[in-house]
């Protein structure tokens, strides 16, 4: 097997574990926040409910622009998409919702738990889609609109 082939295929298996991760994850966080957590969000004082709050949909977000992320890289791998079109700005991971390090500590303990391992996990993904950046070849725009121009006429 080739140096090619190996890297792609521990790409794609990398790709099928973090999304498994990452489904795993969305449906813990949706239990928890959906059901599980109502008592202990209720227990809280109003402005920490809010801060539940908060903190609940920035976890979802995180898992939500992971997953699609992670969606992008398997229509990559099913040849649905070009790396190229990939690396789109609208395609990247971007910035992750921030967490407050005062607000994390005040959270009952399953909540800080799903908290955190959203922020690794999307901190995992944000160094793949980092080095992927990094790899792309660096196409200068003039030969870029040549291009566009050529397949337009």
């Amino acid at each position: 097997m080739r140096g090619k082939d190996i890297a792609t295929q521990v790409h794609r298996r990398l790709i099928e574990s973090l999304y498994g991760e990452a489904m795993l994850l969305a449906d813990e966080a949706r239990s928890y926040f959906d059901e599980g957590g109502r008592a202990e969000r209720e227990a809280l004082d109003p402005m920490a409910r809010v801060s539940f709050s908060c903190e609940s949909l920035k976890v979802t977000t995180r898992l939500m622009h992971v997953i699609a992320w992670l969606l992008t890289q398997k229509a990559i791998d099913a040849g649905e998409m070009t790396q190229r079109d990939a690396l789109d700005p609208s395609r990247r991971l971007g910035p992750p919702p921030v967490t407050d390090a005062a607000a994390l500590a005040a959270m009952p303990e399953q909540a800080r738990q799903l908290i955190e391992e959203s922020i690794e996990l999307f901190r995992r993904t944000a160094r793949l889609d980092d080095l992927q950046a990094e790899d792309a070849p660096s196409v200068s725009p003039a030969l870029s609109m040549l291009h566009r121009l050529e397949t337009a006429f």
